[in-house]
């Protein structure tokens, strides 16, 4: 889950979105993860490009651009009311910000449509926002009745309601194995269906916990379930490995890109996808030559993932499940 930034706006009276929500409550409730990690391991510079990839309330934003003079950044989200969130939370540094609605997965395209080839520093915070898990009306929680809804921005045409009363039984099941990694799967699958019609977040999580009981205490039994229908229906999966397919090129030489996972599905990808941009040639094992043309495109800044210390996970419970990976584009145009 992202987390995004702490601290009321300046003024009197806090900014409101245009959906008419508090910002300053909103950002007040929140801390960034693993912020110090992160601004390291990106090391912004004076005058650098920076992309915040999924800006939610803007905390990394913030602290990438106070982090060194001069530099500008791009915030993509495809959720609108982050992106009212995330203007109110940076208006300090004026004309130095752009956002824009849309995905990671079309970084390329966003990158291109305000006149940059790439960029020097990227981070990309996967999964949900701690501003759209905390508002029941959106429908990602378990915890409070809302509607089943699930989608992360207005471009999402599939909703939750339409995967859990809509999807055949059987692949209700395979997406509840393949994204949840839920072990309970067929029996979730052949509870929800019978149970169908189901119409708010309460209705489904209920379902689980008849199949599975209430599981351990601060685990709640429904939490692989939700993962897989919210993940199904905003395609999570399919962006990152279009981001992950080439995002390398995105990067300046020396450019750095910064992932932050919060789940095996999301780190094994980036994982496997950064150590074969590091990789410096593909050939089978078998081959006794090189003959593919494949050559190192980045170095691994971080050989294994970095996660939260004890200190942070008391101050954020959040961050307990974060897990950091970061790449430097090699120097050269031709990388």
């Amino acid at each position: 889950m992202r987390a995004a930034s702490a601290t009321m706006e300046r003024g009197d009276e806090p900014p409101m979105a245009t959906d008419g929500t508090d910002i300053g409550s909103v950002g007040a409730a929140h801390v960034p993860v693993l912020e110090g990690l992160v601004v390291g391991g990106l090391r912004p510079r004076p005058g650098a490009r920076l992309v915040d990839a999924t800006i939610g309330l803007g905390g990394h934003a913030r602290a990438l651009l106070a982090a060194a003079p001069d530099t500008v950044l791009l915030g993509l989200d495809r959720d609108p009311r982050a992106l009212d969130h995330a203007r109110a939370r940076l208006a300090e540094f004026g004309d130095r910000v752009q956002l824009r609605e849309g995905s990671f997965a079309d970084l390329r395209a966003h990158l291109e449509a305000i006149g940059w080839g790439a960029a020097d520093a990227v981070l990309v915070d996967l999964g949900v926002s701690s501003m759209q898990l905390d508002d029941a009306a959106r429908g990602f929680s378990f915890r409070a009745a809302g509607p089943l809804d699930m989608r992360m921005g207005p471009g999402v045409a599939c909703t939750a309601a339409d995967v859990v009363n809509g999807l055949e039984e059987r692949a209700l099941a395979q997406a509840l194995r393949d994204y949840g990694e839920e072990p309970r799967a067929r029996a979730i699958a052949r509870a929800i269906v019978r149970a169908r019609p189901l119409a708010t977040t309460r209705d489904l999580a209920d379902v689980v916990v008849r199949v599975v009981g209430r599981g351990k205490p601060g685990h709640h039994p429904a939490t692989r379930t939700f993962q897989a229908i919210r993940i199904l229906v905003n395609d999570e999966l399919g962006a990152l490995d279009a981001l992950l397919a080439d995002g390398w090129q995105r990067l300046r030489p020396a450019g750095r890109m910064a992932i932050l996972a919060y789940h095996s599905l999301e780190d094994r990808r980036v994982k496997t996808a950064f150590r074969h941009w590091a990789e410096n040639c593909i050939c089978p094992p078998h081959v006794p030559r090189c003959m593919c043309t494949w050559r190192s495109k980045v170095r691994l800044v971080t050989t294994r993932a970095l996660k939260a210390d004890a200190d942070e996970m008391a101050r954020n419970p959040r961050a307990r499940s974060a897990r950091l990976r970061i790449v430097e584009r090699l120097g050269t145009e031709s990388a």
